[in-house]
């Protein structure tokens, strides 16, 4: 299995990975409720909110970064260089929403660019692998 291919389970992992500091921020609301999730959510405020947006924003990534290592790696472009966009797009993704969750909305929009660039490359790679 290639490495790009490996950034695509870590981004699915992320996913999850993202939702841990939702949870605890619903928790911090005296309880985590497992019946109606998405209502408690709504209650969120502050970093909780912004961890609940950066969760959010990990499902809405992973299908354009996922779709893009999947046409690079069926079009057989050169895998070192899908490889290298893969795991840029996982580090940026880390880094987003840990700059989300501490508030730096200029870096946090930085890395989002620089993750969204690397699944719209990986999309053209065989126009240009």
């Amino acid at each position: 299995m290639s490495v790009a291919l490996y950034c695509v389970f870590f981004a699915a992992l992320l996913i999850m990975i993202s939702k841990m500091p939702v949870a605890v921020a619903m928790h911090q609301l005296g309880r985590y409720d497992n019946a109606e999730p998405r209502r408690q959510q709504g209650e969120l405020t502050g970093w909780g909110f912004r961890a609940l947006s950066a969760h959010q924003n990990s499902f809405e990534a992973f299908s354009l970064f996922a779709a893009g290592v999947l046409v690079a790696t069926l079009m057989k472009v050169d895998s070192q260089a899908v490889d290298v966009l893969a795991v840029i797009f996982v580090l940026a993704r880390v880094l987003y929403n840990l700059l989300y969750l501490v508030d730096k909305g200029t870096l946090r929009s930085l890395s989002w660019g620089v993750g969204y660039g690397c699944s719209l490359a990986l999309l053209l790679s065989p126009v240009w692998g």
